[in-house]
C-alpha cells in the first residue's frame, strides 16, 4: 500500500493527479528560487494581515508554495505524498482525491489564520493537506478497518504519530496547519470514503495489461521478492523522519 514499486511511466498512469500536484510544487519551487517565481511566492504566501485585508487566495496558494531557502522542505512533502498520496487516489477516485487534498490544505490554512495571533505570521506548504491525508487514514484505522491491512495500519499510525512529534520539536513548523489539517482529514474521511474499495495492486496491474487472464501464482511470484524489503525500507524512513526533526531542532 506504501511500498511503490511501480516504473516512472507506470506511477504516472496509475497515480495522475498525485503525479500532477508533485510536479506543480517543484516546478514552482524552482521558478522560485531561480528568480522568475519570486513575485508569485510573494503574491501567494500565506500573511494573516493581507488575508485579513481581502486577499483570501492566500487560504489556497500555499499549498502550492515551499520554503526557497531549503530544498527539505519541498523534498519532504513531495516524498510524503508519492508514498501516502496513491493508494488514497485509487481507493476514493481521482475527484474525491483532490477535494480531501485541497479542502484539508485550506482547512489547516484557515485556521491558521484565524487562531495565530501574529498579523504578520508567514506560512508555506503543503504539510496542511499532507496531514489531511494522515487524518483519512487514521480514521480507516479505527472505523474502516476492512480498507487497511492490520500490518499497513501499524505502519501509518507510527508515521503519525512520529510526525506530530516532529511537529512540535523542529522550528519554522506552522503547528496549526499541521493539526487543523490532520483533524479536517478525520472529519471529512466519512463523507469521503463512502462506497470506497480497499486499494488493490491488481486493480493497478489489471489495468496496464489489459485483458489479461488472473494468475495467482504467477502474481504472487512476482510480489515475492518484495515482501521482505517493505518493513526495513519503511523503518529507514521513519528513521529518517527522527533523524531530520532532531538536526532541525539542534540547528
Amino acid at each position: 500500500m506504501f511500498i511503490r514499486n511501480e516504473s516512472f511511466k507506470d506511477f504516472i498512469r496509475f497515480y495522475p493527479v498525485v503525479s500532477t500536484l508533485v510536479a506543480i510544487q517543484l516546478i514552482v519551487w524552482l521558478l522560485v528560487i531561480l528568480g522568475p517565481g519570486r513575485a508569485l511566492f510573494q503574491m501567494g504566501a500565506g500573511v494573516n494581515i493581507f488575508i485579513e485585508n481581502g486577499e483570501y487566495w492566500r487560504l489556497v496558494t500555499p499549498i502550492f508554495l515551499h520554503d526557497p531557502n531549503g530544498v527539505m522542505h519541498v523534498l519532504f512533502n513531495s516524498f510524503s505524498l508519492v508514498l501516502f498520496g496513491p493508494a488514497l487516489e485509487q481507493m476514493t477516485g481521482k475527484v474525491r482525491f483532490l477535494l480531501i487534498y485541497f479542502l484539508t490544505g485550506i482547512i489547516g490554512n484557515f485556521f491558521t489564520f484565524i487562531v495565530e495571533p501574529s498579523a504578520y505570521y508567514v506560512h508555506v506548504g503543503a504539510s496542511g493537506a499532507i496531514y489531511g491525508l494522515f487524518g483519512v487514514y487514521m480514521y480507516m484505522v479505527f472505523f474502516r478497518k476492512r480498507l487497511i491491512d492490520p500490518g499497513n495500519a501499524q505502519i501509518i499510525t507510527v508515521i503519525i504519530v512520529i510526525g506530530i512529534i516532529m511537529t512540535f520539536l523542529r522550528p519554522g513548523i506552522n503547528i496549526l496547519g499541521h493539526l487543523f489539517g490532520f483533524i479536517a482529514g478525520l472529519a471529512l474521511a466519512p463523507i469521503f470514503l463512502r462506497n470506497v474499495q480497499p486499494f488493490s495492486l491488481w486493480r493497478n496491474r489489471k489495468a496496464n495489461d489489459g485483458n489479461i487472464s488472473f494468475d495467482p501464482n504467477r502474481w504472487n511470484k512476482r510480489r515475492l521478492p518484495w515482501k521482505k524489503y517493505i518493513v526495513p525500507l519503511l523503518w529507514i524512513f521513519i528513521g529518517l523522519l527522527v533523524i531530520l526533526g532532531l538536526i532541525g531542532r539542534l540547528f
